[in-house]
């Protein structure tokens, strides 16, 4: 049976994280844009909205991903334009979000500083840059930011990647 749900997350660049979650099987939609949350984090920050089969790829899988490919540990001076999130759309989606960073923070050296907010306004961006990668993979940007988030996905989370997504040049 299909399980369609929904996750959104920020990070860097939002045509980074498009370009890696569009690659993975199971995710057959990711909105790019600018997302908002409450209170203190209401102001908009470059994100994507994930549409995914969660028979197909857990929500285990997408945050651990999203945490490895992105300075996850980094609370770097741009962070207000790059919030490093996980925007939430349940109260279950929330606990479960916040057990997962808690189970993964012995992997990795520095202290995560990933949140977890709740979901409160998109705004898509233009179409002129959605599907930045598709559209754009021998672009210098592509070529230098987005190349090497794929290639560490072909070698750590080859069984969930779409390998028709990503150019063979890089694989």
């Amino acid at each position: 049976m299909d399980r369609p749900t929904k996750i959104a997350f920020g990070g860097g660049c939002h045509w980074c994280t498009e370009a890696v979650f569009q690659s993975l099987k199971g995710v057959y939609n990711v909105e790019q844009g600018f997302i908002a949350s409450t209170e203190e984090n209401s102001s908009f920050s470059e994100a994507v909205i994930l549409h995914y089969n969660s028979e197909s790829i857990s929500l285990q899988v997408l945050i651990e991903i999203h945490l490895r490919t992105h300075q996850s540990t980094s609370a770097h001076s741009m962070r207000d334009k790059y919030r490093s999130a996980i925007y939430y759309f349940s109260k279950a989606q929330k606990a479960e979000a916040k057990t997962l960073l808690q189970t993964f923070q012995p992997e990795f050296e520095n202290k995560l500083i990933t949140e977890v907010y709740p979901f409160s306004e998109f705004k898509a961006s233009r179409e002129a840059i959605q599907n930045y990668y598709q559209k754009n993979p021998e672009k210098p940007f592509c070529e230098r930011f987005i190349n090497p988030k794929l290639r560490l996905l072909l070698e750590d989370f080859s069984n969930h990647i779409d390998t028709d997504f990503i150019p063979k040049t890089i694989q």
